[in-house]
């Protein structure tokens, strides 16, 4: 049978015409030696050529490894992406190929998404700049905090009378500017260490050490911030029947610090505490990142405070600092910049945080991560 006139008729049978000369996408018929031998309307677009033209040409002048393409589309049956050419102006672009058998023939969709490789193209650009803007933000690191570290010292200097005694209005003045270059010397430590988290200088040492001690560390390196609110800082590791775990001890400590010191922000009066256990496997259905986890290859570290809580909109992008840029409350902004440390940190572990909250309740942060050797490194 004329290959040309089974598709015309199987077109015409199936009520098709009108949907295939209307689909967005390129249409061809291509039979089992290569040759093209229908196309419709859109592929004189898409090939720059008359349906004549386009038809005199074997797959393979048009698509780079044409024929293997489409063998592969159909045994995958997906969409393969692969290099296309203009018969006439010789123009290189990119396609998404679908491809279908028929009869001994293929069917084959294409779509030109040039544009959509180019905004990837661009995307990794943008990418690797950020990693190249943060890890210059840290070596510079010094150098931007030295000034604000000299405001900070001279003004308590002042406050402490070693300038001289100054007046009740200076005095004043002297507090706002130390109590201000506090806060931005803050900032910009958490901002440094968010850009150290994010840029290509991170480095990791994975080896076993005791959790157990690595938390007690934390708790002991807040107590100055606990002491002064009078909070009680509790301990739970009685369901964790082993303490060393392997994993990169310096990056759980990180994210434990940027957890803790937010449950302390949040938290007034009462107690902040920590328990760390396996996770419960209904926990974690639906985290396909842990779907294949054996038991006892995951450990969970929770903080739980009895603060203020978090209202339903403090939550929204609680761990993705850019996303807090245009919101009023920049105070959320600076929380965010520790919480997204904690996120990034997370999942260079290859874990997960989260956070629980409920308003004038209190907050619960948690942290799951691989604890075995040849799972996170």
């Amino acid at each position: 049978m004329n290959i040309k006139y089974f598709f015309k008729d199987f077109i015409y049978k199936l009520n098709l015409n009108k949907v295939i000369k209307n689909l967005p996408d390129t249409v061809l018929v291509v039979a089992s030696d290569g040759r093209i031998v229908w196309v419709n309307e859109k592929a004189t677009t898409t090939f720059e050529g008359g349906k004549r033209l386009i038809k005199s040409y074997y797959f393979e002048d048009l698509v780079d490894k044409g024929m293997e393409k489409i063998e592969k589309s159909i045994s995958t049956r997906s969409p393969i992406i692969a290099g296309a050419f203009t018969p006439t102006t010789s123009r290189e672009f990119f396609i998404e190929l679908n491809a279908k058998k028929y009869h001994g023939s293929y069917i084959v969709t294409i779509r030109d998404i040039t544009a959509m490789t180019n905004v990837l193209s661009n995307a990794e650009q943008t990418s690797q700049f950020n990693k190249e803007k943060n890890a210059m933000l840290v070596k510079l690191g010094n150098e931007i905090k030295s000034p604000i570290n000299s405001i900070v010292g001279f003004s308590q200097a002042l406050l402490d009378g070693m300038g001289g005694e100054i007046n009740e209005k200076q005095d004043k003045y002297v507090r706002i500017i130390n109590k201000n270059s506090n806060d931005l010397l803050t900032f910009m430590d958490k901002f440094i260490e968010f850009a150290y988290a994010e840029s290509t200088l991170y480095e990791y040492d994975f080896q076993t050490f005791d959790v157990v001690n690595t938390i007690q560390n934390v708790i002991r390196n807040n107590e100055i911030a606990t002491n002064a609110k009078g909070l009680a800082v509790n301990f739970d590791s009685e369901e964790l029947p082993k303490r060393t775990i392997f994993s990169d001890e310096k990056t759980v400590k990180m994210i434990l610090q940027n957890l803790f010191e937010n449950s302390i922000k949040l938290t007034d009066t009462g107690a902040i505490s920590f328990k760390v256990a396996y996770p419960d496997e209904d926990m974690l259905k639906g985290i396909s990142m842990f779907e294949n986890a054996k038991e006892g290859s995951l450990l969970m570290i929770s903080i739980s405070d009895t603060g203020i809580g978090l209202q339903e909109t403090e939550m929204e992008g609680l761990f993705e600092p850019y996303s807090q840029l245009d919101k009023q409350n920049k105070k959320n902004f600076v929380r965010s910049i520790s919480l997204g440390t904690a996120n990034i940190l997370a999942k260079r572990l290859k874990g997960i945080v989260w956070a629980e909250s409920e308003v004038m309740k209190g907050t619960t942060f948690n942290l799951v991560i691989p604890i075995e050797k040849g799972v996170n490194e």
